[in-house]
């Protein structure tokens, strides 16, 4: 997946980095299970997860691929969250690590951010393998909070919240709330922008956007994924991102947002709810331990010049950067 020896310019010659293709998907996908499954020794990690096709028909132009001797190689996807990125999963064949693979796809993902102009970058990668951190820190990435992945049986609230569903809203609304979230993202970090998330949901089927309004506006919006075939796999409910209003009583509004998530996951069917925090959001953090939910997977953010982004105490939002 990743390499730790140094190669030089002339060993990684061969390798040529592109736009990942849309014949190139299914053994992309492929590639992708291989390499975590030999990583992490677990087999089929991912099971019905899908991080190649839905990530590719979100942004064609920021899925890349490394080829070797006219073969894919490996491949990274990168996403644009506005002025903010980051990257993965990264995965290339077992049998060529070590070759300078993983290092030309690092080259071509941190031009991209260059000429996105992105200001604040970052990626989630296994909290206990300084191979990757080696790699990554060569690029300007330095490891930051834990952020663990955290799940739960959803309950349905005693009262329920009755958020917004944007697909069910008319096409004109659709806009109306694409703006508003814009807006609210921006009190997280300015430019942080989730249209390409809601788009994908929409275009795609993958889930549902839940908005939460109260008398001063938009207090809070998820994107949820669900179901097989999506970030979630089967009987899954996956909050990919989360964010309730700042200010005097965020903390109620984020449980209010919580609160919607399981009520979306019980109606959906799903067995799970999942989704990460970031250590550095203290707050956000807490409540959804308190909540509990329990720890399975725990990753370590990796910020392109150390930059803290909004990972940071009085965020109250979740997301993971898987």
């Amino acid at each position: 997946m990743t390499e730790t020896v140094s190669v030089t310019a002339a060993e990684r010659a061969d390798v040529i980095v592109r736009d990942l293709r849309e014949s190139d998907l299914t053994l992309a996908d492929a590639i992708l299970r291989s390499a975590f499954d030999t990583f992490t020794g677990v087999t089929s990690l991912f099971g019905d997860k899908d991080y190649v096709h839905t990530r590719w028909l979100a942004d064609p132009g920021a899925a890349l691929a490394a080829e070797q001797d006219g073969q894919l190689a490996g491949t990274n996807f990168v996403t644009r969250w506005g002025t903010v990125g980051f990257f993965g999963p990264l995965s290339v064949r077992p049998e060529l690590w070590g070759q300078g693979v993983a290092s030309r796809l690092m080259e071509a993902t941190v031009a991209l951010f260059d000429r996105w102009g992105t200001a604040h970058a970052g990626l989630f990668t296994f909290a206990h393998s300084p191979q990757h951190h080696g790699l990554y820190q060569k690029f300007g990435f330095w490891p930051r909070f834990l952020t663990p992945v955290m799940t739960k049986a959803p309950i349905a609230p005693r009262r329920s919240p009755q958020p917004i569903r944007y697909t069910a809203l008319p096409p004109a609304e659709r806009a109306r709330a694409v703006d508003a979230c814009r807006e609210l993202t921006a009190t997280a970090y300015e430019g942080l922008d989730l249209e390409r998330e809601i788009r994908a949901v929409e275009i795609q089927g993958l889930g549902e956007v839940l908005l939460l309004d109260d008398s001063s506006g938009l207090a809070g919006m998820a994107v949820c994924h669900l179901g097989a075939g999506t970030e979630a796999g089967g009987q899954g409910c996956y909050v990919k991102f989360g964010l309730a209003r700042p200010g005097p009583g965020a903390e109620v509004r984020f449980g209010t947002l919580l609160d919607a998530c399981e009520s979306l996951a019980v109606d959906s069917g799903a067995d799970h709810v999942e989704l990460g925090v970031n250590a550095g959001r203290h707050e956000a953090y807490a409540a959804v331990m308190a909540r509990g939910y329990r720890v399975g997977l725990v990753g370590v953010s990796m910020h392109r010049a150390n930059d803290e982004g909004y990972s940071r105490p009085g965020t109250w939002l979740v997301d993971d950067w898987r």
